[in-house]
């Protein structure tokens, strides 16, 4: 773990890490001013959907259309955080209305949204208290495979088996 938190690194399919070209990653939002020229830029059919974002090892918020990949938006780095995000107008201001950690790429911990919290406060933008929607992510203990539990469930969907009550995805953290 670094200062800010847990890093995750990319633990899903290698084919899509390999297609990441330099020039890749998600527009690097550090400020309201960067925001306000991203948003703009952005059509009313875009703005109806989530799009991806991360948390990159600066601890600032990048942002990429719905479709892209995670790693795509994060330039094939490490992150401390990754999910899906979504705007809302209000008033005179911009607004996250709705934040996951959904990336199965990633697949961060719901503990990443102290991350998420402080790269959204550097941008001023309105947020809820927690992620809208928390994906819970383990990886099984005797087949590896990657899990998304369910309504508190911690068994396998693959094996079976018991899947740990700690996020323990990536192994080598």
């Amino acid at each position: 773990m670094n200062a800010q938190g847990r890093s995750y690194r990319y633990v899903g399919p290698i084919e899509l890490k390999a297609a990441v070209r330099p020039d890749d990653g998600g527009r690097r939002i550090s400020s309201a001013a960067d925001f306000g020229g991203w948003i703009v830029e952005q059509s009313a059919a875009e703005l109806t959907e989530a799009f991806t974002f991360v948390i990159d090892m600066d601890g600032v918020l990048r942002l990429a259309p719905r479709r892209s990949e995670h790693v795509a938006c994060a330039g094939g780095d490490m992150v401390l955080s990754a999910g899906e995000i979504s705007f809302i107008r209000e008033a005179d201001r911009w607004t996250v209305s709705e934040v996951s950690n959904q990336s199965t790429g990633y697949c961060p911990d719901v503990t990443s949204w102290a991350e998420v919290a402080q790269a959204l406060d550097a941008v001023e933008l309105r947020r809820p208290p927690g992620f809208t929607h928390e994906v819970v992510f383990r990886r099984c203990p005797d087949c590896q495979e990657h899990n998304i539990v369910r309504e508190d469930d911690f068994i396998c969907v693959f094996c079976g088996s018991d899947l740990p009550a700690t996020w323990n995805v990536d192994p080598t953290t």
